[in-house]
């Protein structure tokens, strides 16, 4: 075995190192604490709202439990850290992840919504976790990055086809890299953006065109974005959003990035930083970001409820109604009766079988019916049908810490057993059927209030491709 003094070798132990510090963080202090599971206030929340009780009333003969949850047929692989997919026959692809034994999987399967039933289908070239993937216009299935056993950054990308059901290895990245997202423009391209390369949390971002399968480095993020969440708007561009800074800490810088220009410009900032978030596009052509987590300790407390509006004609963000449970690894789905469905999600030291809707109109949060298994790390996908597929995911009912499967590799190796840090995932699907839409529904225990919107302040756009 090579000395420490090698470079690389040296950075993995330094990380571990770290991970292990936060493991303390994350596993003793809050129980130290008394596991107090408060849920942090808005930044910008009206003092005069604090605990001014239910977020709305419910309108008599409502049932805001109408949306159920109905038990599919089960994947051949448990997993989590997957993607999913929906092709254009109607199918929905889910593919590699990891397993209950910390090794990312090669495996993909093919779930009918006609029949209920998964099958599996051709491996992928490379195991891999924490990836992404992305529905070409040709109606190939792009999977690209992601991490190995070693928590090492994969650079490799490549193909699924749909009629073959194999997958075909194509250009790799310029950079490797997990925890980034991958967004198909308007152009037909792909836009990777930030991520963490095992070492370094990114700026950088690339071009993948379907055409030549060729990657291009493209203008870089003004600073480096990890967990984040990127969204394309109506205009083109793309909204990045919060996710980690260097040091672990939540962020809540944005930026947008222009396809023509082939450049980032900073937008308006959230009002709370946050990592781990999710973020759904309105048909008015609003961002609703939702949850997540706004601290490097993973304590309960810092797992947030609130959720905020982007405006891309004003640039700013207002705060909107609140979830009714903090949470964050959860799922955000349109529905096609004009709602948003959250589901799952992890808030404290349990997974969440909990799932609310959001109302674009009222701008109020609506307790529907829970998910049969409690899951996080988990998918959810809209079918042609109007109804939602929720697949696999990690499942817990004590504490299942550490939070991603990355650091989870890393800690494992000291501490697996220890009461901290096992992995649950499961094989189990099932099929959210929407009710009517919805009315809010009141807040109990410790909740935060509505607060009264308010926009962030647009500041002067900057444009600076880095060389």
């Amino acid at each position: 075995m090579k000395q420490c003094i090698n470079p690389v070798i040296r950075a993995h132990l330094v990380r571990r190192a770290f991970y292990l510090i936060l493991l303390v963080a994350v596993c003793v202090i809050p129980f130290a604490l008394g596991q107090r599971a408060t849920t942090k206030q808005s930044a910008v929340a009206d003092p005069l709202l604090l605990g001014s009780g239910p977020l709305a009333t419910l309108s008599i003969g409502d049932d805001p439990a109408s949306g159920t949850w109905t038990v599919t047929g089960s994947l051949n692989t448990a997993r989590d850290a997957h993607t999913a997919t929906l092709l254009p026959n109607g199918m929905v692809l889910v593919a590699g992840g990891i397993d209950s034994n910390l090794n990312p999987l090669n495996s993909a399967e093919l779930y009918d919504p006609a029949s209920g039933t998964w099958t599996v289908t051709g491996s992928l070239n490379t195991a891999r976790d924490l990836h992404t993937a992305t529905l070409l216009s040709n109606g190939m299935v792009l999977v690209a990055g992601g991490a190995d056993s070693d928590s090492n950054a994969l650079d490799s990308a490549e193909l699924y086809d749909p009629a073959s059901g194999t997958w075909t290895v194509t250009d790799s990245l310029n950079t490797a890299r997990y925890y980034h997202t991958a967004t198909l423009l308007s152009n037909g391209m792909v836009l990777i953006a930030g991520g963490i390369d095992s070492l370094n949390h990114l700026d950088s971002a690339e071009l993948y065109d379907p055409a030549s399968g060729t990657w291009t480095v493209t203008g870089s993020l003004n600073s480096g974005h990890v967990a984040h969440t990127a969204t394309l708007l109506p205009n083109g561009m793309v909204l990045v959003a919060g996710g980690f800074d260097n040091t672990f800490i939540a962020s809540a810088s944005a930026e947008l990035y222009d396809p023509a220009s082939g450049t980032w410009t900073v937008t308006g900032s959230l009002n709370t930083p946050r990592a781990f978030q999710t973020a759904t596009l309105l048909p008015n052509g609003m961002v609703l970001v939702t949850g997540g987590h706004d601290g490097p300790t993973f304590t309960p407390s810092d797992v947030l409820s609130s959720t905020e509006l982007y405006d891309p004609v004003s640039g700013s963000w207002t705060v909107t109604g609140s979830l009714n449970s903090a949470r964050y690894h959860h799922t955000a789905t349109f529905l096609s009766n004009g709602v948003v469905l959250v589901a799952g999600g992890i808030g404290g030291f349990n997974a969440f079988a909990s799932a609310e809707l959001y109302s674009p109109a009222s701008r109020n949060w609506t307790v529907t019916g829970s998910l049969n298994t409690a899951r996080f790390l988990h998918t959810a996908t809209l079918l042609p049908n109007g109804m939602v597929l929720v697949a696999a995911g990690e499942s817990s009912s004590n504490a299942s810490f550490p939070l991603d499967p990355d650091r989870a590799r890393s800690w494992s190796l000291g501490t697996l057993g220890a009461g901290c840090c096992f992995i649950f995932p499961v094989a189990s699907a099932e099929l959210y059927t929407p009710g009517p839409t919805p009315t809010p529904t009141p807040c109990t225990g410790r909740c935060e209030p509505t607060p009264r919107p308010r926009s962030t302040p647009h500041p002067r756009p900057t444009a600076h491709p880095r060389p």
